[in-house]
C-alpha cells in the first residue's frame, strides 16, 4: 500500500455530520432500488445486510425487498439519525447496529445481498471483502452503490436556477482547513482509496454486472440544502472546523445566498451505478 494510504480511520471522520448528510445529500431514487430488485429477482424475502449504512440512504430504498434488513456503521449518531428516519417512514423490518466493517461477522448471520454505498474505500478492503463472503448465502449478491450525491454535474446549460458556486465553496473550505483534504484526524492528499475490482476479485467474487440509473433529473436545492451538503463531506464536518465553525458557516451562507436565485439552486443530478458481485 502506498504513503498516500498511511491514513488510518478513526472515530471523527463523519463526528457531528449525520443530521447534515441526512438533508444534504440527495435522495436515491426509487428507480436505483427497482433496478437493484430486478436483477437480482428479489422478492421480499431474504436479509439485507447494508455495511457503513450512515444515515440509512441506501437502507431505506432496499429495506422493502426483504423480510429484514440490517444497518450498520461505525458513527452512532448515524445509527440514531437512521433508526429515527426509519421509524418515521414505518419501516419496521430493520434493525441498527453500531459496528465497524472490520469488526464483521458479529453474529449477524448470513443475508442474501450485502450493500455498500459510497463506504467501501474507507475499510480495510481486503479484510471486508473477505469477512463478507463468508456470510453471503450461496446465491448470494454484494452490492456496491457509487454516487456523488452532495452535488450535481458541473455544465453550462440552462436549469431553472443557479447552479450552487461549488468551486468558490471548495475555496472557502481551503481558506480555513488548508489545502489538503482532511478525513477525520489526518488528511488525505491523494483523495479516496481505489482499486476496489482488483480487491474483489482476489477475494474470489465473480463478476461484476452493473446497473446503473438516473442522470437526467433536475433537483431544486435550498441554501440550507448545500450547507448541510458541504457539513455532510467528511473533509469539511462540523468537528473539522471547531472554533471556527460558526465564522465559516457564516461566509458560506453569505456566498451561497449571493450565488442563488432567491436562495434557491438547480442541480442536475449524476448517474447512479450499482455494481454487482456474486
Amino acid at each position: 500500500m502506498s504513503s498516500d494510504w498511511d491514513w488510518q480511520w478513526d472515530a471523527s471522520l463523519y463526528a457531528g455530520s449525520a443530521r447534515h448528510y441526512a438533508v444534504g445529500r440527495m435522495a436515491y431514487p426509487v428507480a436505483l432500488g427497482e433496478a437493484i430488485r430486478d436483477e437480482l429477482g428479489l422478492d421480499g424475502r431474504g436479509r439485507l445486510l447494508d455495511v457503513g449504512c450512515g444515515p440509512g440512504s441506501l437502507t431505506l430504498v432496499l429495506a422493502p425487498y426483504f423480510a429484514e434488513a440490517v444497518g450498520v456503521d461505525a458513527d452512532g449518531e448515524m445509527v440514531e439519525v437512521a433508526a429515527s428516519r426509519a421509524a418515521e417512514q414505518k419501516l419496521s423490518n430493520v434493525k441498527w447496529q453500531r459496528m465497524r466493517a472490520e469488526e464483521l461477522p458479529g453474529e449477524l448471520g448470513t443475508f442474501q445481498v450485502v450493500s455498500f454505498a459510497q463506504s467501501f474505500h474507507w475499510m480495510d478492503q481486503r479484510l471486508v471483502a473477505d469477512r463478507v463472503r463468508g456470510m453471503l448465502e450461496p446465491d448470494g449478491a454484494w452490492v456496491h452503490v457509487g454516487a456523488t450525491t452532495h452535488r450535481g454535474l458541473e455544465g453550462a446549460d440552462d436549469l431553472p436556477h443557479p447552479r450552487p458556486p461549488w468551486k468558490a465553496i471548495e475555496e472557502l473550505v481551503a481558506r480555513y482547513l488548508g489545502p489538503a483534504r482532511r478525513a477525520g484526524k489526518s488528511v488525505l492528499p491523494a483523495g479516496t482509496r481505489p482499486g476496489e475490482e482488483t480487491v474483489m476479485r482476489a477475494a474470489g467474487y465473480r463478476g461484476p454486472a452493473r446497473v446503473v440509473v438516473g442522470g437526467n433529473e433536475v433537483e431544486e436545492r435550498t441554501v440550507d440544502d448545500v450547507v448541510a451538503a458541504v457539513f455532510s463531506l467528511s473533509s469539511s464536518t462540523p468537528h473539522q472546523l471547531g472554533a471556527q465553525l460558526s465564522a465559516f458557516e457564516a461566509d458560506l451562507r453569505e456566498l451561497l445566498t449571493k450565488a442563488s436565485d432567491n436562495g434557491l439552486f438547480s442541480e442536475q443530478r449524476r448517474e447512479i451505478e450499482a455494481v454487482i458481485w456474486r
